[in-house]
């Protein structure tokens, strides 16, 4: 059984029939799922979704929204983290590639996030976009909450390391089976056992087969299948390591 770690069902509903994919999902072998927010509107629907569907939920406001990051709206997503489906703080990070928000503003909400991560006992979720090495030394100096995952992992080995270093988790995406990935695929040979996870970005990022599409959870299974291939292990043994290493990181039990 697989657990989508890292999912926006909110953006999902949007392109399809929700019950329809959750429901494939499950006959997939999907048996639970955390769906992300990206700012205080999808960290509201979140909640809702994950209490309707008996699934986990973030609150938290992306980097390029950061620019709404304000006094009001951290103390609207300090309540939200204490809603009983709210696992994770996030998705929070660094956002280089697109250019549109201030970084000062960004680093300023990262580190704030980061802080209630700490405050609220929750899993921290990191999103790095050309700011692999920036966001760790944010971690670095302000210290990390005792758990954090970098998703969808795009950095370089030498940042890998540094990571773990932090007692971080590292989840892998769709991104994992493209043609051009070799340096991701290194990187999901080289993460520890014990620190791998297994993601889709729904509705972002399909993997191959089905590249190009709307990803969707019960898609995970891909993923996870290429992992399992660049690390010569059985898929079956992929799923029950990392569907036990979210439990972990998001304190949920089977």
């Amino acid at each position: 059984m697989w657990f989508d770690s890292h999912c926006h069902l909110h953006l999902l509903e949007e392109r399809t029939d929700l019950d329809d994919a959750l429901g494939r999902a499950r006959a997939g072998g999907v048996d639970d799922m955390v769906t992300i927010a990206v700012d205080g509107e999808s960290s509201r629907r979140a909640i809702d979704l994950a209490g309707e569907h008996g699934l986990w939920a973030s609150a938290g406001v992306h980097p390029t929204s950061a620019d709404g990051w304000t006094a009001d709206m951290a103390a609207e997503v300090e309540r939200m983290l204490e809603e009983e489906r709210v696992v994770a703080v996030g998705e929070t990070g660094l956002d280089f590639y697109w250019g549109e928000v201030d970084p000062a503003a960004q680093q300023r909400a990262f580190e704030d996030h980061i802080a209630l991560a700490k405050e609220k006992d929750k899993a921290l979720v990191i999103h790095t976009r050309e700011s692999v090495a920036a966001a760790i030394e944010t971690l670095e100096r302000t210290l990390p909450p005792e758990r954090l995952v970098f998703h969808c992992w795009s950095g370089e080995l030498d940042d890998l390391r540094r990571a773990l270093r932090l007692g971080s988790y590292v989840s892998f995406a769709g991104n994992v089976t493209f043609k051009n990935a070799e340096a991701v695929r290194a990187a999901a040979a080289a993460t520890p056992g014990d620190r791998l996870l297994i993601e889709t970005d729904a509705p972002y990022l399909a993997p191959v087969p089905y590249r190009g599409k709307t990803n969707e959870p019960a898609f995970v299974a891909h993923t996870g299948a290429a992992v399992a291939a660049v690390r010569g292990e059985d898929p079956a043994e992929v799923a029950a390591s990392t569907s036990a290493n979210a439990r972990a990181l998001f304190g949920v039990a089977t």
